[in-house]
């Protein structure tokens, strides 16, 4: 370690600092202009001169944006289809109408691991509660469970969803990670589901268990009523106590909109399922077939993120939204109102892969794999350490993923092998971590369940950072395995 080298890390540390002061001070800077002003310090701090600056700020943001970007956005719409056109309630009762008392945790869980692939944990937990209130309204009126019955059906949606959010591309936060440290996507979408299934399992399920009988966790009779009543099924014991509906659901905007046709199951479950596929059936071939196979580079171009993404958008477009007789105006309406709600989240991604750039190319980059190699750290565990510290001090999951994988990226001198693909997840799972009184989800959840402050943390928090510790131990271990 030169002098300075320990000066590039000084700066570093100074940068962070600087980071979380802005985003959690009085200004509260949006994360995006946080990091370009933090990038453009640290690049004036470690010499840089201006002109360089300034492209790696272009260079770093559009780089993350060409290959993330675009995916994001056809991930969001997506994601909106799946929810309008019916089809996610379709996949989450199809899971669940059929199970009873001990069983419907797992479920739960199930459905929110189906429904969480494409959908962001705040969107997916949206969707899912008019689910939850429902089944829980039936379970309690059994008088069969002992505690909350919405905490035992929450707290496995709530793993399954931020799991998924944190650990498992094609999520835009591992996604990011992937491309920061050159990982192979399809390896690391199959080791992050081999990471994430245990880690659903204690964080849902198993603790929700434990929790639920501690906690007197009862949603606001009101908010109830409106979830239920508009999640019941017509007929079936999924069905809320409340009068028959009269007239067709309202919209957002007090509109009543008209009868919508049924979405068949098998397409629901198909075009939540084709982006993964296609991702899937690419590493397949890479493994499984001779570089001269016709096969692999139509393969290869359908598993790249950004056409599989689009292909199951397609599939839903048409298979779900057209055909679920929705007008082609409150669809195109209700796309762009999907793409309005990451908009916040692209400028961060652009930010980070700024921050990320001005790290590399002023040499901090460098000299964090020079004191990481002379201190014997463990890269998964500095790696989710890094995120964990990031995340929960400035409140965004993607700022702590998009800094830690800039400031980790010189140290995966083998990108795309399985170390690589374990850090990725390492990282996700650091950033899911601590999520408490200055992230979106948390407040999510609190005001859904109707908790008072020390419930969310007993709950939510703690879900999350369970979560987050299996999330380090899965990767620990398949690393020692190898």
């Amino acid at each position: 370690m030169t002098a300075h080298a320990w000066t590039l890390l000084i700066i570093l540390a100074a940068a962070i600092g600087a980071l979380v002061a802005l985003i959690n001070s009085r200004l509260r800077f949006h994360p995006f202009t946080a990091l370009v002003l933090v990038s453009i310090g640290v690049g004036l701090a470690a010499g840089e001169s201006p002109a360089r600056i300034t492209t790696s700020l272009e260079q770093g943001a559009g780089k993350i944006l060409g290959n993330v970007g675009v995916t994001l956005a056809f991930g969001a719409m997506l994601g909106r289809i799946l929810s309008d056109s019916g089809a996610t309630d379709k996949i989450a009762r199809l899971v669940v109408d059929r199970a009873e008392g001990r069983r419907l945790p797992w479920y739960m869980a199930a459905a929110a691991f189906v429904i969480g692939i494409p959908m962001f944990f705040e969107i997916g937990l949206i969707v899912l509660l008019p689910l939850v209130f429902s089944v829980a309204q039936r379970l309690g009126h059994t008088g069969k469970f002992n505690g909350s019955p919405y905490l035992y059906l929450a707290a496995p949606t709530i793993a399954a969803l931020s799991t998924l959010h944190g650990m498992v591309p094609p999520h835009p936060g591992p996604l990011i990670a992937v491309q920061g440290l050159h990982a192979h996507l399809g390896l690391t979408m199959l080791v992050g589901l081999v990471c994430a299934i245990p880690t659903v399992i204690l964080a849902g399920p198993v603790y929700g268990r434990w929790i639920a009988p501690r906690l007197a966790v009862y949603p606001d009779s009101e908010l109830v009523a409106q979830f239920a009543y508009r999640g019941a099924t017509s007929g079936g014991e999924g069905r809320a106590d409340h009068a028959p509906r009269t007239q067709p659901p309202a919209t957002g905007d007090g509109v009543v909109s008209p009868t919508r046709n049924a979405v068949p199951t098998g397409f629901a479950v198909t075009a939540v399922l084709v982006p993964v596929a296609l991702m899937l059936l690419n590493t397949l071939a890479e493994l499984a077939l001779a570089k001269t196979d016709p096969l692999r580079p139509v393969l290869a171009f359908t598993g790249e993120p950004v056409i599989a993404m689009f292909a199951g958008f397609l599939v839903a477009l048409f298979a779900l939204g057209y055909r679920s007789g929705m007008p082609s105006e409150a669809i195109r309406a209700s796309l762009a109102d999907s793409l309005k709600s990451v908009a916040g989240i692209l400028l961060i991604i652009a930010g980070g892969g700024a921050f990320n750039q001005i790290l590399v190319d002023s040499g901090i980059g460098k000299a964090v794999q020079s004191a990481a190699t002379g201190a014997h750290l463990n890269v998964l565990v500095l790696g989710w350490l890094v995120a964990l510290l990031l995340s929960f001090s400035t409140g965004s999951v993607t700022v702590g993923i998009v800094a830690a994988t800039g400031i980790l990226a010189p140290l995966t001198a083998t990108g795309g092998s399985l170390h690589t693909a374990l850090l990725v997840i390492a990282i996700g799972a650091g950033s899911i971590g601590l999520n408490y009184v200055n992230h979106a989800g948390f407040w999510l959840v609190k005001e859904s369940f109707g908790m008072t402050l020390g419930q969310a943390t007993k709950s939510h928090t703690a879900i999350q950072t369970i979560v987050s510790v299996c999330g380090l131990a899965m990767p620990l271990l398949l690393s020692n395995l190898t």
